[in-house]
């Protein structure tokens, strides 16, 4: 079978913006899973059962951060998912060769390169202009980070492949990206003006695992704020959260504990 790639879900994690007097609902999302996902032993993929990942080094600091740092919270994020007991997938680096990956900005004229190498690419921290390009003016001002997924279309059909015939699309590839016009940092605890790295990373690379938003979070006249779950796969992004909860991971279980045979 021959076969193409398109975009299919953008997944969005964002800050939280203001709201008027009484309960502000800021997300509410119930969906764990997302639409498409990994096939196991996929021939276009290379035939394994594993997961591949790689971090683009070119656009890989982010603002406020040397290379060095953000590179370490990425790869802390990403032992995170791959630590998750009794659902070992596993996640397998793979170096970048000094290319700028990113298929997905290569498309909108942002640097990359118009193919793909692992299964899960960190494309990097590319500026507010990516973002607005995509999502507009507005909403690049509140957009942290996004995760594009790419899935197989049956060149002769035209319709997205299901190889395994779970009723969900064949995932291609997925590309995160961050968004620089914020300042990031290492670290973090608390509130702060400043972006957690590797709470981001933690977050999109859910995404990256075909998890998707969960979670309700409202804000009572008081002011107080109230998580109906607090996640990392919540929507909004107030402070860090670099631990998963359990909620995540009962997420992250219910998608990847019978891996490869699902």
């Amino acid at each position: 079978m021959d076969e193409t790639v398109q975009i299919s879900e953008v997944e969005i994690h964002t800050s939280l913006q203001g709201g008027e007097a009484g309960q502000i609902i800021y997300f509410n999302d119930r969906a764990k899973k997302m639409g498409s996902h990994w096939v196991p032993f996929d021939p276009n993929r290379g035939g394994d059962k594993i997961i591949t990942w790689l971090s683009d080094q070119i656009d890989g600091a982010a603002n406020g951060c040397t290379l060095a740092e953000t590179q370490a919270a990425v790869s802390r994020a990403m032992t995170t998912w791959n630590n998750v007991k009794g659902a070992t997938i596993p996640l397998v680096e793979w170096p970048d060769y000094g290319m700028d990956w990113g298929y997905v900005q290569s498309l909108m004229d942002f640097g990359g390169f118009p193919g793909w190498y692992a299964d899960i690419t960190q494309a990097g921290w590319l500026p507010r202009e990516f973002f607005t390009a995509w999502f507009g003016e507005e909403e690049s001002e509140y957009i942290l980070g996004v995760t594009f997924t790419l899935i197989w279309i049956d060149s002769e059909t035209g319709l997205p492949t299901d190889m395994d015939n779970n009723r969900k699309q064949d995932v291609a590839f997925r590309e995160v990206y961050y968004n620089n016009f914020f300042t990031w940092a290492i670290d973090l605890e608390g509130w702060s003006q400043k972006i957690d790295v590797e709470s981001i990373v933690l977050h999109e690379n859910g995404h990256g695992l075909s998890l998707g938003h969960f979670g309700k979070l409202t804000r009572t006249p008081n002011g107080k704020l109230h998580w109906s779950p607090e996640a990392v796969m919540n929507a909004g992004y107030v402070y860090p959260q670099r631990e998963l909860s359990g909620t995540d991971t009962a997420a992250f279980y219910s998608i990847w504990a019978s891996w490869p045979n699902n």
